[in-house]
């Protein structure tokens, strides 16, 4: 995997690279941001200690005033300024000696402009105010406190503090020089830890950009000729790694793409020409039923009207059977009229016999004419009755004939049921088969989307 492991090297470097100039630039921000915080806090008790030689010459001013204001007035009232500023001026000195803390210089100053004050106090302020006490003396105590040792104590507390001041002067300038070179390192530290992750940065969408994006974008054209169908193109793997594992992976799928586009290409044909054959076939089928069909139909209205007629002969013959009957039993009246009639003219001839010959001859004659009569009615009379059995067989064998054409009907009806079923079945296989051929062909357009 070398170039998983390149990349690898190179986001592990980078980050450490980073992760170390964070560190560092961290830790310069700390080491300068500390330093400032020290400076600033020195530069704030140096403002401190300014403001508390200023309460500290401020209280000592003021004592000098009110302690000047009553000798010159000499009135009592006018010595209270002198009075009430003791507790400022003893406060602006416990001020700055907490302020001094500990060092040497200024404590030695501080000290001197003390000592001068409360000298200032006991020796000039002090004596002063009983030398006031005695109006003749007033001009003497003013000289005390304005020219002599007053003014030397003055100048000696003035000269401490102002001596104070300038090393506070100097601390103060040596601590923006501080925070300045602070502040200058600080922006040192911050610009250049940014400037050295930008370049790693740069560095890295580099490394990305021709390990990873290149590829990955060769691989998306790739990918996106396979979505347009284009099986016939295979991607050039030019490196290992995940991008490249990926690049013959997908070379892989594509070649199963198209061994399986060209097989399903052959399957969805031989669909197609099955679908073909099973249509035409079920067309046929369906063209052969319909036929049968209308010779089924055919055929049931010829059963039909003989069966109509076959009802009309069998109605006609009871009809004939009836009247052959009525003629036969009106032959055997005539027969028996006949009868009568030769046994009439018998008896007459017997008679005639007695009265005459001629007599006879007719009567004899008639006789012969009666015999005959008789035997005519005699034979009409036989051959009704056979006509009359002749027709009972015709109806007969009318009454079975339509028996048989009545099932001959029934199994018409269930053949025409049949075939009325299996022409709809035959129509479902054939709407069946026009969808399995358009199937087939959706399939075969689907099959040419993809070229290989």
């Amino acid at each position: 995997m070398p170039q998983t492991l390149g990349l690898n090297r190179i986001l592990g470097g980078a980050i450490g690279v980073i992760a170390l100039v964070s560190v560092l630039s961290s830790g310069a921000v700390l080491v300068t941001g500390d330093q400032l915080r020290e400076a600033t806090d020195a530069r704030s008790r140096s403002n401190q200690l300014i403001r508390a030689l200023d309460n500290f010459r401020a209280a000592m001013l003021n004592q000098e005033t009110g302690l000047r204001g009553y000798l010159i007035t000499g009135r009592d009232g006018s010595l209270e300024p002198y009075r009430t500023g003791r507790p400022a001026l003893d406060e602006a000195i416990d001020r700055l000696r907490s302020l001094i803390g500990q060092d040497p210089e200024r404590t030695r100053l501080l000290a001197d402009a003390v000592a001068a004050a409360r000298g200032w106090q006991t020796e000039v302020g002090e004596a002063a105010i009983r030398i006031a006490a005695d109006p003749a003396k007033r001009d003497e105590a003013v000289h005390i406190e304005a020219d002599g040792q007053g003014k030397r104590l003055f100048d000696t507390f003035r000269e401490k503090l102002a001596a104070i001041e300038s090393l506070e002067g100097a601390v103060r300038a040596a601590l923006a020089e501080r925070v300045a070179r602070g502040e200058r390192n600080e922006s040192l530290a911050l610009w250049g830890g940014t400037l050295i992750t930008l370049l790693i940065c740069l560095g890295i969408g580099i490394g990305i950009n021709r390990l990873i994006v290149r590829p990955l974008v060769r691989v998306m054209g790739f990918v996106g000729r396979v979505g347009e169908g284009d099986l016939s193109s295979r991607l050039d793997v030019r490196s290992g790694g995940e991008v490249g594992r990926l690049g013959a992976t997908l070379n892989t799928m594509v070649a199963g793409l198209s061994d399986l586009a060209r097989t399903n290409r052959a399957a969805t044909a031989d669909l197609n020409a099955a679908a073909a054959e099973i249509r035409a076939s079920a067309q046929e089928q369906a063209a052969s039923v319909e036929q049968q069909f209308a010779a089924v139909q055919e055929t049931a209205a010829t059963v039909d009207e003989i069966t109509h007629s076959g009802a009309q002969i069998s109605k006609r013959a009871t009809e004939v059977i009836a009247t052959a009957q009525a003629t036969a039993q009106t032959s055997r009246q005539g027969l028996r009229a006949v009868s009568d009639t030769a046994k009439a003219m018998d008896a007459i001839r017997e008679q005639a016999e007695a009265v005459a010959e001629e007599a006879v001859k007719r009567a004899a004659a008639g006789k012969t004419r009666s015999d005959t009569t008789q035997r005519t009615i005699e034979e009409i009379t036989g051959r009704v009755e056979e006509n009359v059995q002749t027709f009972q067989q015709i109806v007969a064998s009318t009454n079975q004939q339509q028996l048989g054409i009545e099932q001959v009907m029934g199994a018409l009806q269930n053949i025409r049921q049949a075939s009325q079923q299996t022409a709809a079945g035959t129509r479902q296989v054939e709407a069946a088969s026009a969808n399995l051929t358009e199937l087939a062909q959706a399939l075969m357009a689907l099959a040419e989307r993809y070229r290989h």
